[in-house]
């Protein structure tokens, strides 16, 4: 499984790795007997790694100690490397269904790929950070993440106190990294920065105290400058995403009273990739959409077609439906009253296909519209909803709203399996894919698209009824993503 090379390195290197070793090697065996101190800030760590990491994936854990964090991960597959023989035998000894390797980071190869590569108050160890950045590239796939968490700089006097009264394990001297050092240091080895958040304010327990500064100050600003640790989120920066052929695109198009728009549809969606197919849902109609569908898609046998009628009520109802009947490999999220120009869907391909992004949602607020293209008090509210939602799903999500959404069949199907963790909440469609896509930590990419005012029909959206709603999903990813 490991290939270990030999490390030619400074004199320096080999006595500062001998050190670590030699202090580690001592206080293995200490750490799990004296651990009541920081016991909590361990199983808050914990807490976040479990949210981040959905059970059943391929883990390893550079740095892993005792294995006890790896193993509260429950990897389908799971690997701790660790430089301390005595932490490894130790680890070896508490989970028998793990694998553990004693081997230095710097210094070793690795045959197999990875879904999580996990550094937990590790980086502040190493000798060459990107090194061992560089090394972690050859254990993972394109869709690869790396969470790395590590303590804030401001925090470098207080933990120096409390580990010489030794009220916390005892370190050597360490790096003290900002998060513009690491994500700098991540992109020389060819890694992207996905998301950065802050956590654990207080690391002792300490009843309601503890749980409110570390489950909601610690996300605000200005407390959380003075968190403990930060984490970071990573993939891999890559150009080649394996695909072999081309692959076929579904473009799933909700109809409610859209008749006028039908034939335009048909004839101004582009052809993408090795084939590209429409899939029409039409729900509830008071005028002839169901019929015009069927006389268009007739009239144009030489486009792959379908019509599906919706039995459930609601757009994002709608685009379910339609996203179980897809066989592309691409999903595509067109809006049928055309405020979005179907000839922009070749972008969006474009972003997917080659790797700038996993999912990737359009934006109406950077172009100016069209007249009539969006009342006033709704653009107010999709530029208050935006910045509300980058701060919760911690990416720059300029437009919450836009129709149109595009990501892998793949991802769709991995955001249906987990929906259980937020539920049925969302009408729309919209916050239901983008909290799915930010809870497995998929790279979102914004389009720039020019909002077109209606040319047929009203809109089917109330800005009342619906931004209410809209509130209350809010709170409800505050629960659920931001305040875990």
């Amino acid at each position: 499984m490991i290939k270990q090379n030999s490390h030619q390195e400074s004199s320096e290197y080999k006595n500062y790795q001998k050190a670590r070793i030699t202090h580690w090697d001592d206080i293995a065996g200490k750490y799990v007997k004296e651990r009541g101190f920081s016991h909590y800030y361990h199983e808050r760590l914990e807490h976040v790694l479990k949210f981040l990491v959905p059970p059943g994936q391929k883990v390893i854990e550079i740095g892993c100690g005792n294995g006890d964090l790896l193993a509260s991960l429950k990897p389908s597959y799971g690997v701790g490397v660790d430089f301390s023989s005595e932490a490894i035998k130790l680890a070896k000894d508490r989970h028998l269904d793990l694998n553990f390797i004693q081997a230095d980071a710097h210094e070793l190869e690795l045959e197999n790929q990875f879904d999580f590569v996990i550094l937990s108050d590790v980086v502040n160890e190493f000798w060459d950070v990107q090194s061992v950045f560089q090394k972690i590239l050859a254990v993972t796939t394109p869709r690869s993440r790396i969470i790395i968490n590590f303590y804030n700089r401001l925090w470098e006097l207080p933990l120096t106190a409390v580990r010489k009264l030794r009220l916390v394990k005892p370190s050597l001297y360490q790096n003290w990294l900002t998060v513009e050092d690491i994500t700098g240091l991540l992109s020389l080895a060819d890694f992207e920065v996905i998301s950065c958040r802050e956590e654990i304010m207080w690391p002792l327990r300490t009843p309601v105290i503890d749980y409110l500064l570390n489950r909601f100050l610690v996300k605000v600003w200005p407390f959380r400058l003075f968190a403990l640790t930060h984490f970071i989120i990573a993939k891999p920066l890559v150009a080649d995403l394996g695909v072999k052929e081309l692959p076929k695109v579904s473009v799933i198009i909700p109809a409610r009273n859209e008749s006028g728009n039908i034939k335009r549809i048909v004839e101004s969606v582009p052809e993408m990739g090795r084939e590209t197919e429409l899939i029409f849902v039409e729900g509830g109609s008071t005028d002839d959409t169901y019929g015009e569908i069927k006389k268009v898609i007739a009239d144009n046998s030489h486009r792959p077609a379908r019509l599906l009628r919706q039995t459930g009520k609601g757009k994002g109802d709608a685009v379910r439906l339609g996203f179980q009947h897809a066989r592309g490999d691409i999903l595509m999220i067109l809006d049928a009253d055309l405020t979005v120009p179907p000839e922009d869907l070749p972008r969006f391909y474009d972003a997917l296909y080659k790797g700038k992004a996993e999912f990737v949602n359009g934006v109406r607020l950077v172009y100016p519209m069209e007249k009539e293209a969006m009342r006033f008090l709704n653009l107010l509210g999709n530029k208050f909803f935006s910045l509300v939602f980058s701060w919760l799903l911690g990416q720059p999500i300029k437009d919450t709203l836009c129709g149109t959404k595009v990501l892998w069949k793949t991802d769709y199907e991995r955001i249906a399996a987990n929906r259980s963790y937020f539920g049925d909440f969302d009408p729309f469609g919209d916050f239901d894919l983008l909290f799915g896509a930010a809870k497995l930590n998929l790279k979102i990419v914004e389009v720039p698209i020019r909002y077109r005012e209606r040319i047929y029909g009203t809109t089917n959206i109330s800005r009342w009824k619906h931004g209410w709603l809209l509130i209350r999903m809010v709170f409800f990813a505050l629960r659920r993503i931001k305040f875990i």
